[in-house]
């Protein structure tokens, strides 16, 4: 599991133990029940029944301006590190059964009307959307015997950190509100769903290919009603706008189009192979996180 200490990869991590599965991470340090990046390249991938890379630095780190070593930085982290693992699976003795991984809606292009299935168009017209498909090209192995599957997800929310973890204090504090305008979709999903689904397409022998990874309910939320929802689950108000000039000055332009724009996501595919949302609804994943 590439990226596994993260916030998604402890909660899938949790997930897999309690079904019963053994973990390995590939972390930058090895240890039990780790294993280097260095010493993945070096001497392969351990012998495993599947794959799975969340690996990615954070793009929205308020901490970091938006210059190209940055920019460096987030596709390396991503693509270079779908690349070792897909090259690992590619030279293994005996491949492993599945190999998945998780990258992002932004592959599709925001709008405000359009819905969007799996089959739909996107990947080609700003920095993300090119960046995904680059890192979801990267984990192409052509004739493998090796089952592969894409979770594009949404905005992750979960307790221990995610989008949420930042937005927490400004909204317990009254001082929450929409971004911009507020009318901009807010494709979003729980972590233990978007957990679930990973699990879901590992145990499932039959499921390949790309699933959208956003709640069913996500195609209707807004920005703004997003943060009613995150007010009213905390019992405060939620109207203090943030303008749109405030979010570009504090991320740049490009990445502040992330927050301001957005799109309207339908995770067909996912639902059609069988996954049960644990929170298909936002007002009870919220009312999960914050409680």
């Amino acid at each position: 599991l590439g990226g596994g200490t993260g916030f998604v990869g402890r909660a899938l991590t949790q997930l897999l133990r309690i079904r019963g599965h053994e973990v390995t991470h590939i972390s930058r340090q090895g240890g039990k029940d780790h294993v280097s990046w260095e010493e993945l390249s070096r001497s392969g991938l351990p012998s495993c029944d599947a794959v799975v890379n969340l690996a990615g630095e954070n793009v929205l780190n308020p901490f970091r301006r938006w210059d190209d070593a940055f920019c460096r930085e987030i596709i390396s982290s991503r693509v270079e590190t779908t690349k070792t693992l897909a090259k690992a699976i590619t030279e293994a003795d005996q491949p492993p059964r599945a190999w998945i991984l998780i990258t992002g809606v932004g592959y599709y292009r925001p709008s405000p009307t359009e819905e969007y299935t799996e089959d739909s168009a996107g990947g080609d017209f700003d920095f993300f959307s090119c960046l995904v498909s680059s890192w979801e090209a990267a984990a192409v192995i052509h004739g493998s015997p090796t089952r592969g599957a894409v979770v594009r997800s949404g905005v992750v929310l979960g307790r221990d950190g995610g989008a949420i973890s930042r937005m927490l204090w400004p909204f317990r504090l009254g001082l929450g509100g929409p971004l911009g305008s507020g009318l901009q979709p807010f494709p979003w999903i729980h972590v233990r769903d978007l957990s679930g689904i990973v699990c879901h397409v590992l145990e499932s022998e039959g499921l390949q290919g790309i699933f959208n990874g956003v709640s069913p309910s996500s195609p209707s939320t807004s920005n703004g009603s997003f943060a009613q929802e995150l007010g009213a689950a905390l019992g405060r108000p939620a109207l203090l706008t943030v303008p749109a000039w405030a979010v570009r000055a504090v991320f740049g332009a490009e990445r502040a189009s992330m927050l301001l724009e957005g799109q309207r996501v339908v995770p067909k595919r996912t639902l059609e192979s069988g996954y049960h949302f644990i929170f298909p609804d936002l007002s009870a994943a919220l009312k999960d996180i914050v409680a």
